[in-house]
């Protein structure tokens, strides 16, 4: 327990006291000229203290080269210069300092630059070692260094804080915490295209495969191939069917782990992007080189799958084709569901089903599942076993297929899990990786191996069907909606020009009906001039907005406007008057006589 009362803490400081103990501010620093070092007031001199080295200004790195590393003035110019303080000199690289002489041109000998070096490297790693013994004491926040907040270096407790612990189903705790539980979206979209990329491989393989054992070589003319390994161990009939036992229970477990995973899309995406890449690659291999048949007692020949028919065309030639890797494709490839083919040696596609299973299931259980992931590397290896104890494939087969089913499973994973591997290479990567690229341009780090109870599953399926149940209510919604106006459109486009039409009607009675007031006002005034001004005044009152009520001591204006409609009848306050007619008008008028 620590002193004092509880959640009280005990601040420490990074210096000492002239008693020997802590004390609650750090003495200054100063220089003394006779020492010719940093000192804290005594004769001592005061050693550096890495915690405070990313609080340094760059007036404090200018003394610490100066005094502690005695460099040169060119060497602490370019320090002044640049604004190089505490947090900027921890962030040094080798190349950074290799540019203050190359690339920012300042005159620095090399070996100067050199031990400059050294002694940057010599005080990160020495943060970096304090640092983590902080943490581990809990006194600080950092896993690396401590970084620079407003309010100046945090205080820390001087007993070991309680640090998070990982739940069970965590299999690395490191990761764990330095990701804090991030959220991986599952983007649907993207593991339906590794599922369609699948798909389109598994159905080109099975053509191969068919092609290939058009070709398979004469068993009488080309013999087995010299191997060590069918060499010195006998033929077993049933140990291919249980090679492929071995594979269903591997796939039965992986079935387990992608049921219960919360990122079971990101780990569907990944399996099946290895999976068609690897079986893309067995097709070129397979195609190219036909090896002979390793085993007497397989009975292969060319005229299993030949088309010796003279009246098949090509098109039909084609169906026959696509028929036969329809039943290798439906079969899965399996001598258990009744396939049989030969021809396809290099590599095995048995192993790189085994082997790609294993690593999965190991990559996405906890680690401490020490039964678990010895159990999948024994079925692992005993399928490689039987399928060479049933003399299916040259040792050569297996060997080439394990080594770049695993390769390639560790080389996409490490690129996934550190993405800063990938950020000086991006445009190569997206490339020569461009499905990569976009399978995990939004994964940031290595997935959480984290697993759902029952409950939470069936919840979330129960989530998943009402989301899509409202979904699908809204489109129903939106379809009917739109039909509705579709078929009201002719209706809606009518009653459109109808309003226009009216309004303009509207307008056209009020233009053409003072017209003819002023046409019948001739004879009274006989001017045509009047009749130039009354039209113009009519656009105006046109084009002008309505305006508003004229306020009570203004009646008597518009008494007088109204009774010379005759004379000028296209004068605004006629209009307002005629467009709004009120009853309180002869009151008015009344109490104004």
């Amino acid at each position: 327990m620590c002193d004092g009362e509880i959640g009280d803490p005990v601040t420490v400081t990074h210096s000492r006291s002239e008693g020997g103990g802590l004390s609650s501010e750090p003495p200054a620093l100063v220089f003394d000229p006779a020492e010719k070092h940093l000192t804290n007031g005594t004769s001592e001199p005061e050693p550096v203290d890495p915690l405070m080295v990313a609080y340094w200004s760059v007036e404090d790195v200018t003394n610490w080269a100066s005094y502690t590393e005695h460099f040169s003035r060119v060497l602490l110019d370019c320090l002044r210069q640049e604004v190089i303080d505490g947090e900027v000199l921890l962030s040094l690289t080798e190349e950074d300092v290799r540019d203050m002489r190359y690339r920012l041109g300042y005159k620095l000998t090399f070996g100067e630059l050199k031990k400059f070096w050294v002694a940057v490297l010599k005080l990160q790693l020495l943060v970096k070692n304090s640092s983590a013994e902080s943490v581990m004491l809990g006194i600080g926040n950092s896993a690396y260094m401590p970084l620079v907040t407003p309010g100046g270096p945090p205080s820390s407790t001087t007993c070991p804080c309680p640090q998070p612990e990982c739940p069970s189903y965590v299999s690395d705790c490191d990761t764990y915490l330095r990701m804090g539980g991030r959220y991986v979206p599952p983007e649907y979209f993207k593991t339906a295209m590794s599922l369609g990329y699948s798909f389109v491989v598994t159905w080109i393989t099975s053509l191969t495969m068919v092609i290939v054992h058009e070709r398979v070589p004469d068993m009488k003319r080309y013999p087995p191939l010299p191997d060590i390994f069918l060499d010195n161990v006998p033929h077993i009939p049933w140990a291919f069917n249980m090679c492929e036992i071995t594979g269903s229970l591997l796939f039965t477990i992986w079935v387990i782990v992608l049921i219960f995973h919360k990122y079971r899309l990101v780990l569907l995406r990944r399996f099946f992007a290895l999976a068609g890449t690897v079986f893309l690659l067995r097709c070129v291999t397979m195609l190219i080189t036909s090896l002979s048949v390793p085993g007497t007692h397989l009975q292969c020949s060319q005229k299993d799958f030949a088309i010796d028919d003279p009246n098949v065309d090509m098109v039909g030639a084609l169906i026959i084709r696509m028929t036969r890797a329809y039943r290798i494709w439906s079969g899965l490839g399996m001598s258990i569901q009744g396939v049989r083919t030969c021809g396809d040696y290099m590599f095995s596609g048995h192993t790189v089903a085994l082997t790609l299973l294993n690593f999965f299931i190991t990559e996405y259980t906890p680690r401490n599942l020490y039964f678990l992931h010895t159990l999948t590397w024994l079925l692992n290896m005993f399928g490689i076993f039987f399928i060479l104890a049933a003399h299916e494939h040259y040792s050569i087969d297996v060997f080439v297929a394990f080594y770049i089913t695993s390769r390639l499973f560790l080389y996409y994973h490490t690129l996934a899990n550190n993405r800063a591997l990938m950020q000086s290479d991006s445009k190569r990567t997206r490339v020569w990786f461009p499905m990569f690229s976009y399978f995990e341009n939004s994964v940031d780090g290595m997935v959480p191996n984290e697993y759902d109870t029952l409950g939470s599953l069936i919840d979330g399926i129960i989530d998943q069907i009402l989301k899509a149940k409202e979904q699908l209510v809204i489109t129903i919604k939106r379809c009917w909606v739109n039909s509705r106006l579709s078929e009201n459109s002719t209706d809606i486009i009518f009653g459109s020009e109808s309003d226009q039409r009216l309004h303009n009607g509207t307008a056209a009675s009020a233009f053409f009906s003072p017209h003819q007031s002023v046409v019948g006002g001739l004879g009274h005034h006989s001017s045509k001039t009047h009749l130039n001004s009354a039209q113009s005044t009519a656009a105006t009152s046109l084009i002008a907005p309505t305006p508003a009520p004229l306020p009570a001591n203004s009646l008597q204006p518009q008494k007088k406007a109204f009774k010379d409609a005759s004379v000028d009848p296209f004068s605004r306050t006629t209009f307002a008057a005629s467009q709004e007619p009120s009853k309180d008008t002869p009151l008015k008028e009344k109490k104004q006589l």
